[in-house]
């Protein structure tokens, strides 16, 4: 059973991030940190339901809601890519023991990626308690790639000019902001054009050829960039679009937790 009352982690610049891990018996089998996409909360259908598998099956599991989303204190438009990071950092620092499967979505992807590299640059491969990685349609480099480099002239402009761009979104009719400061930050954790990507354990994505939001050319992009002699495998969905939260689609990716744990 998932405690559903959040815990909160306290953070500088007084962000308070909500946090919900599943209750289990006491077990050593690998855990599991699930990182949101962009706009994404910690309630949603697929983290939902793969907490509820994690219990079903005696596996620890903490999911958790970005400074400015969900449960969390701030404003979605103070945040960076840095400021998520951080927080996905503090909650597997802080909650999370013993062996990690990490799991992110969209925007999530990037993250666990840049959370595994700082973890193996701090404590070495052979002390690294990430086991593995499941990514579905992975936004690695979205500020500059699936943003920036999308954006037509004049939204640049506008942006340079007014720090935002409010954004009209593909699933309401929201609009959200895009800040520049979202974007030059964003270059400092660019992954794609440097050395290639080493995580040293096994890397699983799941992406839909029908996604429109992060083409999966992107995480074609991403195998290319992974060192060789990692473990890699791309899935790709002939009909599954961005969210994949089908039951077809979770009962997928459940399986490919279930491989790794």
């Amino acid at each position: 059973m998932t405690n559903q009352n959040p815990q909160f982690l306290n953070l500088s610049r007084n962000r308070k991030i909500a946090c919900l891990s599943n209750k289990i018996r006491k077990n050593t089998s690998p855990g599991i940190l699930w990182a949101n996409g962009f706009r994404s909360d910690m309630t949603g259908i697929k983290a939902s339901r793969i907490s509820t598998w994690a219990t079903d099956h005696n596996l620890p599991c903490v999911r958790f809601d970005y400074s400015g989303h969900g449960a969390s204190s701030g404003r979605f438009e103070d945040a960076t890519i840095g400021d998520w990071v951080e927080e996905c950092t503090t909650v597997f620092n802080q909650l999370t023991v013993g062996p990690q499967v990490l799991m992110g979505s969209s925007m999530g992807g990037w993250i666990v990626l840049l959370v595994t590299l700082a973890h193996l640059k701090q404590v070495g491969a052979e002390n690294s308690r990430i086991k593995g990685l499941v990514l579905i349609a992975p936004a690695v480099d979205m500020t500059e790639d699936l943003m920036w480099q999308k954006c037509p002239p004049g939204i640049r402009h506008g942006l340079k000019q007014t720090g935002v761009f409010m954004r009209p979104s593909a699933y309401d009719d929201e609009r959200y902001p895009i800040t520049l400061k979202l974007i030059e930050e964003g270059r400092n954790h660019l992954l794609f054009g440097g050395e290639k990507i080493k995580i040293h354990c096994p890397l699983r994505i799941i992406h839909g050829r029908k996604d429109v939001d992060v083409p999966w050319q992107q995480s074609q992009k991403l195998v290319a960039h992974m060192a060789n002699d990692d473990d890699v495998k791309l899935e790709l969905i002939e009909d599954g679009e961005h969210r994949l939260s089908r039951d077809c689609d979770i009962e997928r990716l459940i399986a490919t937790i279930a491989q790794l744990t």
